[in-house]
């Protein structure tokens, strides 16, 4: 029998916006034109408007009564954040844990919290897919298609390019250590812009961490702490803009500023060779054969140069699975390898696609 798609009433999206009149619409109507509605299930969304001047609040209201939400149950939250907390990693944390309060009180049982950006348009089918997809991991991220307001060639060129590099080492990872719970096809993205976990798990991992950047690879850091499995289903996607002025010094404007430069020709575009990337997976591959080695874990990492001091911080013994056990090594005692000396991105592109065609020449057997 054909399983039923899940239904959008078990989920919660939640959205951080501060002074987002102009985009916020362009959220708010895809999110109201989520496959599934027809069910009579109305999508629950938290906005979380943060500091706003511009009559951010007013214009979602206004969208209500204009019959622009119809689908959507909308719970807009006003917030007043002072420094030194007045950043999005405090919205995004206080948008999150009201959608999970949410959930509670309304006793949605395997409630879903979704994360995304005010500046965000979803596909129609992108809260179904995280839904679906979340049946085989505990977190799921959406790739990211960005989308400019005027097309560049440089910059799309650009984009492509980068784009290949990431390609090329998650096949380097699937050719010597292919993750069972991640299969190939998958993209590598997992941010705020699309990240979907249950509620329940959300709070055992204790939230978000309220950082001012960075906050959702610290938040996946913590999910596979817990030994969570992290999917990048292909199915998952989400567009973003590629704007320049954001909000966050390190985010997403900032690396859209950066890849300017490059496309302009003032900046070369520098990541680490795959000599380094074979390296780390080496590595992991490693940690986590530890894990179930017949000696036993605590001497498989010995032998791996691991301190005693730092396995008995580790506590291997506490570790749910191997996803948990590498985290917390890392976290320890970091990847365990020199600092990649980066070079420019066609040197590494053509470095890392030379070293996935030796790859499939020869055995893996031979080379991992």
């Amino acid at each position: 029998m054909r399983k039923s798609a899940p239904s959008l009433g078990c989920a919660v999206v939640c959205v951080p916006a501060r002074n987002e009149a102009e985009i916020l619409p362009r959220l708010i109507r895809s999110l109201d034109a989520q496959l599934g509605a027809g069910d009579g299930a109305r999508l629950r969304v938290v906005i979380l408007a943060n500091n706003c001047t511009d009559g951010t609040v007013e214009l979602i209201h206004a969208m209500e009564r204009d019959g622009e939400a119809t689908h959507l149950i909308l719970r807009v939250i006003e917030a007043r954040i002072a420094p030194p907390d007045a950043h999005v990693g405090t919205a995004r944390r206080m948008a999150l844990d009201a959608g999970a309060d949410w959930l509670d009180a309304d006793a949605v049982v395997d409630g879903v919290v979704l994360s995304t950006d005010a500046d965000a348009v979803a596909p129609a089918d992108w809260v179904r897919a995280n839904l679906a997809a979340l049946d085989g991991a505990e977190l799921v991220g959406g790739r990211l298609v960005i989308h400019g307001a005027v097309s560049d060639p440089a910059l799309d060129d650009l984009h492509r390019r980068i784009e290949r590099y990431w390609v090329g080492v998650r096949a380097l990872e699937e050719a010597l250590d292919p993750p069972a719970h991640d299969p190939a096809p998958r993209h590598g993205d997992h941010v705020a812009a699309s990240l979907a976990i249950r509620a329940d798990l959300y709070r055992r991992v204790g939230g978000l961490p309220a950082l001012a950047c960075g906050e959702d690879n610290a938040f996946v850091a913590r999910v596979r702490l817990h030994g969570g499995r992290v999917r990048h289903c292909p199915a998952v996607s989400i567009a973003v803009s590629d704007r320049a002025t954001g909000r966050v010094e390190g985010g997403m404007a900032t690396e859209m500023t950066r890849r300017a430069r490059v496309a302009a020709g003032t900046e070369a575009y520098l990541l680490p060779p795959a000599s380094h990337w074979c390296a780390l997976i080496a590595r992991r591959r490693a940690l986590r054969e530890a894990w179930n080695a017949p000696a036993g874990t605590e001497t498989a990492l010995r032998a791996l140069g691991i301190t005693p001091a730092d396995i008995a911080a580790i506590d291997p013994a506490t570790c749910p699975n191997a996803i948990a056990l590498v985290e917390r090594i890392e976290a320890r005692i970091g990847e365990g390898l020199p600092e990649p000396v980066a070079e420019p991105l066609d040197r590494v592109l053509a470095d890392i696609e030379a070293m996935l065609a030796e790859l499939h020449r020869v055995p893996v057997a031979r080379v991992a």
